[in-house]
């Protein structure tokens, strides 16, 4: 995957800053796994509070509504006015834990930040359009799934749109082919490649076994000499030989 297209039109676009929602905290004093169990089967969510110059405090928050805020299309890029008590923050939820087999939130950070001062984040990257490479027997292959970009955080944007309908087999997209919104800076490697479309693998093991030009080689089954039984063939005639030939020797006898 060296190659790279110049096909292909702008490639990547971006969808407009995620909009604010606002959620309510609770402050708790305890800590530790008790408490953290608790209060989940309470139907709340641990949380901590920190960055900015903040002191880092232990929250709680409802974990339908967490849930809520976390389900729009800005996923966990979503800006959130955060009440506790007579106080509100502006933040980002960072480090969602997550129970791997219900998907239930179990912690999350949220991390203060300000209109005024830029902050680092990843975006996500989504495809759209139809390949023709892929049309043409080829598959996308994904390198990243998003980047890392840097702009205040009204500014984030909810994803980055990778448009592959120009692109061809073997093409290539790279990291220096997207388009950031206006205030935000991509800081992931230029170079890195985004995705690609490539020849399936299963094709490639099937070429390299056929020689260009030639059918592939058949293998013929050894002939049985004269008077030999061919290994595989039925057993129930050499059976009724051999049953056959020990009834005229018991006839003899």
């Amino acid at each position: 995957m060296t190659g790279r297209s110049e096909s292909f039109p702008q490639a990547i676009g971006y969808d407009v800053a995620p909009m604010e929602t606002k959620l309510t905290a609770e402050r708790r004093a305890d800590h530790g796994k008790g408490v953290a169990r608790k209060l989940r089967a309470a139907g709340r969510v641990p949380a901590v509070l920190y960055g900015h110059g903040q002191e880092t405090q232990a929250l709680s928050v409802d974990a339908h509504d967490m849930f809520k805020v976390l389900h729009t299309s800005a996923g966990a890029n979503v800006l959130v006015d955060l009440k506790v008590d007579k106080d509100e923050h502006l933040v980002l939820p960072r480090e969602i834990q997550r129970n791997h087999i219900k998907g239930t939130i179990v912690h999350v950070d949220f991390l203060v930040v300000s209109r005024t001062e830029t902050i680092q984040v990843n975006v996500e990257i989504v495809d759209i359009g139809e390949a023709p490479g892929v049309k043409q027997g080829g598959v996308v292959d994904h390198h990243l799934r998003e980047v890392l970009v840097e702009c205040f955080p009204q500014d984030v944007p909810e994803h980055l749109e990778a448009d592959v309908s120009g692109l061809d087999l073997n093409d290539v997209l790279h990291v220096s082919d997207l388009v950031a919104p206006k205030g935000v800076a991509i800081l992931t490697n230029p170079e890195e490649t985004v995705l690609a479309v490539i020849v399936p693998a299963v094709l490639k093991t099937e070429a390299d076994l056929t020689i260009a030009g030639e059918e592939p080689a058949v293998v013929e089954e050894p002939e049985a000499a004269e008077g030999e039984a061919v290994e595989g063939e039925g057993a129930e005639g050499e059976g009724g030989e051999g049953e056959a030939a020990s009834a005229e020797e018991g006839g003899e006898g």
